[in-house]
Formats: structure tokens, C-alpha cells, sequence
């Protein structure tokens, strides 16, 4: 006996809490699927309904009352075709994730999620009861087991599935991206059906949502663990995977394989979906930002008009006395190149009437930082009141490096709407800009050669005030986003001294950085969502060599 079913994996850019609108894109795509492709089967993301992470959302309860009005509408409007949907569903006083077969115009099956992930950037025993049982059916001749992220990712689920009898297992998601994590999950998945001897079908969703950026990538292996279907990172797409039974033999064929990127391009791509999805799901008119000759101002302009288009994207150039000719001369090549509004306001003015002000109050105290600061704090009100009456949000620039450190201004530089490169580490930054300039040559080389400077006082280099990037980026990473000892950080060839020095920084700057814009998640770690430490704190790490 043979038999063959065609399923439509649907990789959906959702809004969330915008569940109306996310029902009309699923019954969009399921008549996609049905009249050109000719799918028995569409397979969407997990919690596509509500989009993911929903968060508190979660514990409003007319948020539920409107998932179950626009589920019943899903189940009456989709016919010809069958469709598994992800949704947050409440029995009584529990909730659970959900994996739901719709089929002639009423849910036939239910998965309730076995592992919740609650590390990193999930919270989701804040929400959801964890389910017990299997789901597994025939379907059209074949049996699926129907499975949820994480479930996979850990011993059971698949393998109890497996036991009762799945010959094919299906597996919807909500996995956001960080830097080579499309390796880290196909590998994960493929290994995951070579040891249970299964085929997968795993659906990711795609899109930015806040810090998160979620980069599809979906794939399906076969039973040996390799990959037999690729849809795109970082795109919405539709696809179709041919799945035939020929007595107890199951295989997959594909009709798609889209070449993986390298790891910078996939970085960048993904800072551009996070730019471009946060200000179109908010409403915002475009950006503005600050553009100042050095290479985060550049970085970050170059990503937004990549996003958004040159249109939707004005720079503005701040200089004081301080500002160089040449980081003069590289900002207007770079708008020039970009083809972007490029406006020139002086700050000097501004700041020395700032400064008489302050002139009888800072009697008897010398100059220090103070004003340095004036300059960063008159530029974020320029840039907030040209915010203000233009309706473009202002985009941030600091780095992570600078985030991690402190090197940044409250209420100065760190002021804007949303930070592109916020989880980026300096190093990286300049490899970005790098890998942006093969595409076309919009960033001038000086930006990326000269050395890094504030440009707040004469001569000034950040160097001054911290250890190089090559060596302050790996201290970092080892710190904040390994949780190393100072100790082993020694061990690893690091000086003591600048070990110290940046521990220090990092744990006195948490007040700024629990102050500072949301902004785009690409390391395992970032500050925000998974990083989350007191301000008030009297812990500090060991430094045996301060004893």
C-alpha cells in the first residue's frame, strides 16, 4: 500500500498581539498552499496565532477571550485543506502551549508542549503548564507526532512519540536567532532523527520582535539526519515537502534549498529584519540618528537604510570644537553614498549656553567629565527634538562594548528609540562594516581604519580610557556572557590589571544599562533579556590577586 501527502511549511511573519491580523496571514497562506501548491497539509509556527514570546500578555483575559473568537473564525474560514497552528490555550486555571490540527472546521488533534524552557530569553514557566502526553495520529496513511521547540532539544518527547508509533514527526517553533545558531539547531534536529531513525519537519517562525529576531531557516531531514528541504533565513516563505509511504518505507523529498549564509551575513541580515520590523510594527515614520564620522554611527545608518530604505532615514552631524575635519568629511561621504537626508547642526552654541548657566554652581570645581557629558546631553536633545517634530525615532549607536563598560553618556549618546547594535561587540562592528562594503562601498575606509575616538576633549582615543577592543571584547565575552571567574579569565593569558579593571566596569554600569534602548539580540547572551542583574547589589566577584 502507498501513499503521498504534500505539506506546506509556513514561515509567517507575525505581530504580537495583533491576533486578528495573524489569523488573516494563516488563512492567507493556507490558500496558498491549498490552490498552488496543492497541500493536504500546512504546518505554521508555534503560538503563531498570538505571535512569540507574548509575554503578560498571556494574563489578560481578554486576550484568551480574542484567541478563542479568532480561532473559531481559523476553523471556519480554512476548508480544502488541513492546517497545525501554534496557540496559547487555557483549561481552567492552567495554561498550556499548544500544537492544534484544525480539520473540517474543528480542531481533530491537540499537543500540549512537554518542555518548557525557562533560561536565556524564555520565561515560559511564568505561563504554561507543561503536558504529559503524546500526540500521535494517522494521517492520510501516514502517523505524525506532533511536538513543540524544545521538545525536541531534550530526551523524551520525540523518543515517547516515537514509541507510540510516529513514523513522522513534526516539530513547530518559535527559536530566535543568535550568531551561528541555524548551524546549532540543524544540528541539534538531524541528530535528534538519525537516533530515532524518524523524519522531521521543523517550522520556525521569522521576524524582529523587540530585542529578538526570529530567522526561520525551516528545514526537514530525513530518518538518516540529513537535510532534504532548506527554506531561506530571515524571509517569509512557503514551501512544500512531498512525504510518501510505500508499505512500511517513508521518505521526503524536498522542492527546496536555499544555500545557508555565512556567519556575518547572517548577523547583518539579522540586524536588518530587527531594524526594519521594530519600526514598521510600531508605527514610526522612519529614523533618525546621529552621524558623527566614527564607526558606529556608520554601522548602524548603513543598517537602517538597508531596512528601511534611504527615504525613511535622516542623519544629522553635531560638531563641536572637538569634531575633526575628517569625521566631517566621512559622515557627508557617507550620506552622500547612502543617498540620505544629511543636516548639519553645531552644537557649540547650545552647550555654552548650557555651561554659563551652570558657570555660578560649578564655581571652584575644575573641569573634568562634566563637560564632556553637556556635549553627548546636547546632541540627545537635538536629536530627540528633531524626533519630536518629524516623527522618526531616534536610533541609538553604543555598542555592547560600550554597554558592557559604561562608555556611553545617560541621557546623551545612549538616548533613542531602539539600538541596532546594542549586542554587537566592537570587533564585530568592524567586521560588519567590512562584510557591508563587499556588497557596495557606502562606509569610507577612514571610519574603519583611523582609531576610535568620543571626539570629547583634544586628542582624545577611547584606548585612553579602556584596555584595546581586541583584548577588552574577549575579556567581555568571557565575563558577561560565560559567567568566567576573574581567575580562569587570568588563566587564559589576560593581565590581571585590565581583567580587574573591566570586572569593575561592567558591575558599577548596571544602572545605565537598565536605562538604555531595547536593541537587537545576536549573542547567546545579551543585557536585557538574558542578563538580568540587580543594580542595588554588594556582591562582587573574587579577585584573588586584590587580596
Amino acid at each position: 500500500m502507498s501513499s503521498e501527502i504534500k505539506i506546506g511549511l509556513a514561515q509567517i511573519n507575525v505581530v504580537v498581539g495583533a491576533i486578528e491580523s495573524n489569523v488573516d496571514r494563516v488563512i492567507e497562506y493556507a490558500e496558498r498552499a491549498r490552490d498552488g501548491l496543492k497541500c493536504d497539509l500546512l504546518v505554521c509556527s508555534e503560538m503563531v496565532l498570538t505571535g512569540y514570546p507574548p509575554e503578560d500578555l498571556l494574563m489578560r483575559p481578554g486576550f484568551h477571550t480574542r484567541i478563542e473568537q479568532q480561532l473559531a473564525r481559523l476553523c471556519n474560514e480554512v476548508s480544502g485543506i488541513d492546517v497545525i497552528v501554534g496557540l496559547p490555550v487555557l483549561e481552567g486555571k492552567r495554561m498550556f502551549n499548544i500544537a492544534a490540527l484544525i480539520s473540517d472546521g474543528k480542531i481533530t488533534q491537540c499537543y500540549k508542549k512537554m518542555k518548557l524552557p525557562n533560561y536565556a530569553v524564555f520565561d515560559e514557566k511564568r505561563y504554561f503548564t507543561a503536558g504529559d502526553q503524546t500526540c500521535v495520529f494517522d494521517y492520510h496513511g501516514v502517523t505524525l507526532g506532533l511536538t513543540v521547540c524544545e521538545d525536541i532539544w531534550h530526551d523524551g518527547p520525540i523518543e515517547q512519540a516515537v514509541e507510540d508509533g510516529a513514523e513522522l514527526i513534526i516539530n513547530i517553533n518559535g527559536s530566535p536567532f543568535h550568531s551561528n545558531k541555524i548551524a546549532e539547531r540543524r544540528g541539534v534536529v538531524c541528530a535528534r532523527a538519525a537516533n530515532v531513525e524518524r523524519p522531521v519537519i521543523y517550522v520556525n517562525q521569522v521576524g524582529g520582535q523587540d530585542e529578538l529576531v526570529f530567522d526561520g531557516a525551516s528545514f526537514a531531514c530525513d530518518a538518516k539526519g540529513e537535510v532534504v528541504h532548506q527554506m531561506a533565513s530571515f524571509d517569509e516563505g512557503l514551501s512544500v515537502v512531498r512525504v510518501q509511504k510505500n508499505g512500511h518505507d517513508l521518505s521526503l523529498t524536498g522542492t527546496e534549498y536555499v544555500t545557508e549564509f555565512a556567519p556575518l551575513e547572517s548577523i547583518y541580515n539579522a540586524l536588518v529584519l530587527g531594524v526594519r520590523d521594530y519600526v514598521h510594527k510600531n508605527g514610526f515614520k522612519g529614523v533618525v540618528i546621529g552621524l558623527s564620522g566614527g564607526i558606529d554611527s556608520a554601522l548602524t545608518t548603513t543598517i537602517a537604510v538597508d531596512a528601511l530604505g534611504a527615504q525613511n532615514v535622516d542623519v544629522i552631524m553635531m560638531p563641536f570644537k572637538y569634531t575633526s575635519d575628517i569625521s566631517k568629511e566621512d559622515a557627508y561621504l557617507e550620506a552622500k553614498a547612502l543617498g540620505i537626508a544629511y543636516h548639519v547642526i553645531s552644537i557649540e552654541p547650545m552647550y555654552e549656553a548650557f555651561v554659563q548657566q551652570l558657570a555660578p554652581v560649578f564655581e571652584g570645581y575644575e573641569e573634568d567629565v562634566t563637560e564632556e557629558n553637556i556635549q553627548a546631553r546636547c546632541r540627545g536633545l537635538t536629536l530627540m527634538a528633531y524626533s519630536n517634530k518629524t516623527g522618526r525615532m531616534v536610533l541609538t549607536t553604543g555598542n555592547k562594548s560600550e554597554m558592557s563598560v559604561g562608555y556611553a553618556t545617560l541621557y546623551g549618546d545612549m538616548v533613542g528609540g531602539y539600538n541596532a547594535i546594542k549586542d554587537v561587540p566592537k570587533v564585530l562592528v568592524y567586521e560588519l562594516a567590512k562584510y557591508r562594503n563587499t556588497i557596495s562601498p557606502v562606509i569610507p575606509e577612514r571610519v574603519i581604519t583611523r582609531e576610535p575616538s568620543a571626539e570629547l576633549r583634544p586628542d582624545q582615543i577611547d584606548s585612553d580610557s579602556l584596555p584595546e577592543y581586541e583584548i577588552l571584547d574577549p575579556i567581555l565575552e568571557l565575563y558577561v556572557e560565560q559567567d568566567m571567574p576573574p581567575s580562569e579569565i587570568v588563566a587564559k593569558g589576560y593581565l590581571a590589571d585590565d581583567v580587574s579593571k573591566v570586572i569593575r566596569l561592567v558591575d558599577r554600569n548596571e544602572y545605565k544599562r537598565r536605562q538604555a534602548a531595547p536593541g537587537i539580540r545576536i549573542t547567546k547572551k545579551a543585557f536585557g533579556r538574558d542578563r538580568r542583574y540587580p543594580i542595588t547589589s554588594g556582591y562582587r566577584p573574587k579577585i584573588d590577586w586584590e587580596q
